[in-house]
């Protein structure tokens, strides 16, 4: 009886041992290992075994890589800017959408809700004959102009000039070219350089990235960051459904969702990093000509199909939740 009792155990355990899935997780960020994308990454991780998943992370300071590496099957889930994610899932990439999120507290309202349950179906995408989910987003933060010269502190003034745009978001492309500069085809591991060396004259970027990649360089003596975000960088975490333990993608976002006042924190602490001297504050008058023509061009990339519709509701229902008062929310159009 009692040997029979060890052999139902040690089954029981071998059992236990088995049902954790073992997958590969491809992980973008910038600064690899470093990065604090990455170590969020690593604590959901060792969240993951309790939900039955046993994770091994890569990471990559190429997002092309990362792209190129889920789209050949190596990666089973895998963690990039949601600009990039938006082919796997277009309702979450399109929280990125531009000028959609002007604020932090805007920023936290939406991410929660496109995580919150009643969202569960949107967030599975069928590609060919696999279905990826997204498991998880995670808080870059708001990317904001940055000029080698400060003078160009209106749009008028920026017609002409070399724009460093990401070249797999359409969306960037079509607005640059709305301002009238010249959109210079970048990828995320080089369009700040290109700024720094004067290839380009204006980037967009977030606070994540100022201190990694020297900006100061690029902004030198003359240069400035207009305090107006007109992207909130976010990553998604997207997994192929049939890697993963059941209901692992659920237990993942509500994860997601508790360490959100704790990514904010960061983002925070890194704008206030950023010294004072280079902060460049628009007029109200100017604040809201930038808010309307990114909301044209919102409402126009929705219409071509690039932005998802329900999304631009949500964005805007969360802008108005905050900012009441806002032009926008008396005005029908999202």
């Amino acid at each position: 009886m009692k040997k029979g009792f060890l052999v139902l155990s040690a089954l029981g355990l071998l059992a236990s041992t088995s049902s954790h899935a073992k997958v590969n997780v491809c992980v973008f960020d910038l600064l690899g290992k470093s990065g604090e994308s990455f170590k969020l990454l690593e604590e959901w991780a060792l969240a993951a075994k309790a939900w039955n998943a046993d994770v091994q992370l890569t990471a990559y300071q190429d997002e092309a890589k990362v792209d190129q590496d889920a789209k050949a099957g190596k990666c089973d889930g895998f963690y990039m800017t949601s600009m990039r994610a938006r082919a796997y899932n277009k309702f979450a990439g399109s929280i990125d959408a531009i000028g959609g999120v002007p604020n932090n507290d805007i920023a936290m309202k939406a991410i929660g809700y496109v995580l919150d349950k009643r969202n569960s179906k949107r967030l599975i995408t069928q590609i060919g004959k696999e279905k990826f989910e997204v498991a998880g987003i995670g808080q870059i933060g708001p990317a904001y102009i940055f000029v080698r010269d400060r003078e160009l502190n209106k749009l008028e003034q920026v017609k002409g000039k070399k724009f460093a745009v990401l070249h797999y978001d359409y969306a960037q492309k079509i607005m640059v070219n709305r301002i009238e500069a010249v959109p210079v085809m970048s990828e995320i591991s080089n369009f700040i350089r290109k700024f720094n060396q004067g290839e380009v004259d204006i980037v967009a970027a977030p606070a994540y990235a100022f201190k990694p990649l020297e900006l100061e360089k690029g902004l030198g003596n003359k240069g400035a960051m207009i305090n107006f975000p007109v992207i909130n960088v976010t990553a998604d975490l997207i997994i192929r459904q049939d890697k993963f333990p059941d209901s692992f993608a659920v237990q993942s976002r509500d994860w997601f969702v508790k360490q959100l006042p704790r990514s904010f924190a960061m983002v925070k602490r890194m704008e206030a990093e950023i010294p004072n001297k280079y902060k460049l504050n628009l007029s109200r008058e100017d604040r809201i000509a930038y808010q309307k023509i990114l909301r044209e061009g919102r409402i126009d990339l929705t219409r071509q199909g690039i932005y998802d519709p329900g999304m631009m509701t949500v964005l805007k229902r969360a802008r108005c939740t905050v900012e009441r008062t806002n032009f926008e929310c008396s005005i029908s159009g999202e």
